[in-house]
């Protein structure tokens, strides 16, 4: 019910709803309030009892129209709805509940300074609100109203999931989403999404989407009664993250420098004592030693990830061909590109959890970039897990095994894996 049927019919009657409505799934009616007026010049206000601003819409073609529309829905489950800022706060759930309790909707479009009291008292069922601001009508509000709610009729949209894993369909907020290109100005997709592993990506989105609700709607997340264990432990994994370092800084690389030593070394210690706490026999020696380190600086294949000025986290790239990676077994690599070599890697203590790492790793590709190769190469120990997983979720493939040069007493076993660098779009 309106007084301008014709912008709403032009909206209602477009895009999915439009062809739902050829198709005969939900059938939308336009009509003209000022048709149902009872005097010459069709007039559908007049001034308020007790003066003040504007005109108020008069009850009599309000009800006329509404007794009109009302004679031919004989035997459905009808709801008179009236759009207005006083109404209660519309939902998601409240067009749930819309869909599934009522075959045929009125919406009442006010217009003016809103309508007479007593038509809202004599003939409207419920009230609702957009929001707490005032429109000039109620046709934007009940527009979006009949779009929220016939959307979700069978047969509207192609699958129930194209709307079951949107906003606040469970009371969260939905996932970040991209398409192609891969890279567009220089934002990457992130990594999880090309990889597919659909378990992966699905645990992803879910955790994306209780972290968005829960920095953009606190009060949508103070609401939640997450009952799946997975969500739960999503929660307490980003508990443990919201007390981590923030990466608010630019994150750079460079050449390490002489007075970079130091803090590699300080890092590699920091690291060994992980290492150690995770029953990992990897640099439990003297390996990597600073006169190492030293001889790759030499060579320019000492790098520092630095996050602002600070350096968060160090790597080795190297061009030259590792003999080792010659002996793989249980699988091969992929044959003829030139690689360059991860040899040496860590991230300070302070930046463990934060996604250092994985920023740690894309230095690493524009390094390979750099050298003029899109592949790359690295082992790593069978029994560091974080790495592995670190690995295969920035794209790295597991290729095989490894037996490599090792100070005695120490496991020489090692995992190989590999990462083709796409061409850039």
């Amino acid at each position: 019910m309106t007084l301008f049927p014709d912008t709403v019919n032009a909206v209602l009657h477009e895009s999915i709803l439009g062809r739902a409505a050829k198709k005969g799934i939900v059938e939308i009616n336009c009509v003209q309030i000022r048709d149902y007026t009872e005097n010459k010049q069709n007039q559908v206000d007049d001034y308020p009892y007790g003066g003040g601003w504007g005109c108020v819409m008069m009850a009599q073609p309000l009800k006329s129209c509404l007794e009109n529309i009302m004679s031919t829905a004989k035997g459905l489950r009808s709801r008179v709805i009236y759009l207005t800022p006083q109404g209660q706060p519309y939902t998601q759930e409240t067009a749930k509940r819309l869909q599934r309790d009522y075959d045929h909707l009125v919406l009442v479009c006010g217009h003016y300074e809103g309508v007479d009291e007593r038509f809202i008292e004599a003939c409207v069922d419920e009230e609702l609100s957009l929001g707490d601001f005032v429109l000039t009508g109620g046709e934007i509000a009940a527009m979006a109203v009949a779009d929220s709610v016939c959307r979700l009729v069978p047969g509207v949209l192609a699958d129930e999931q194209c709307y079951t894993g949107e906003s606040h369909w469970d009371g969260l907020l939905e996932y970040p989403q991209d398409t192609r290109p891969e890279v567009w100005e220089g934002r990457s997709v992130p990594e999880v999404l090309l990889q597919g592993d659909h378990s992966r990506v699905e645990t992803w989105r879910r955790r994306q989407q209780l972290a968005r609700t829960r920095a953009r709607r606190p009060d949508l997340f103070a609401k939640l009664a997450l009952t799946d264990p997975a969500d739960r432990k999503l929660l307490q994994e980003m508990e443990k993250e919201a007390g981590r370092m923030k990466l608010d800084r630019e994150v750079t690389y460079r050449q390490a420098q002489e007075e970079d030593l130091p803090e590699i070394l300080r890092i590699v210690d920091e690291a060994r004592v992980s290492l150690r706490r995770h029953n990992v026999d990897q640099w439990q020696g003297e390996y990597p030693s600073e006169e190492i380190f030293r001889t790759d600086m030499a060579r320019g294949e000492c790098f520092v990830v630095c996050h602002g000025g600070e350096i968060a986290a160090f790597f080795v790239l190297s061009t030259a061909e590792e003999e080792s990676y010659a002996g793989i077994t249980d699988g091969k690599w992929t044959e003829g590109p030139a690689y360059c070599v991860l040899h040496r890697a860590a991230v300070a203590a302070a930046y463990r959890g934060s996604g250092m790492s994985a920023q740690m790793l894309r230095c690493v590709e524009r390094q390979c970039r750099a050298y003029g190769l899109r592949c790359i190469r690295t082992d790593t120990h069978k029994k560091n897990k974080a790495m592995q997983v670190l690995l295969r979720e920035t794209g790295y493939r597991y290729r095989g095994n490894l037996l490599i040069a090792s100070e005695p007493g120490h496991d020489t076993a090692r995992q190989a894996y590999e990462k083709l660098l796409k061409d850039r779009t």
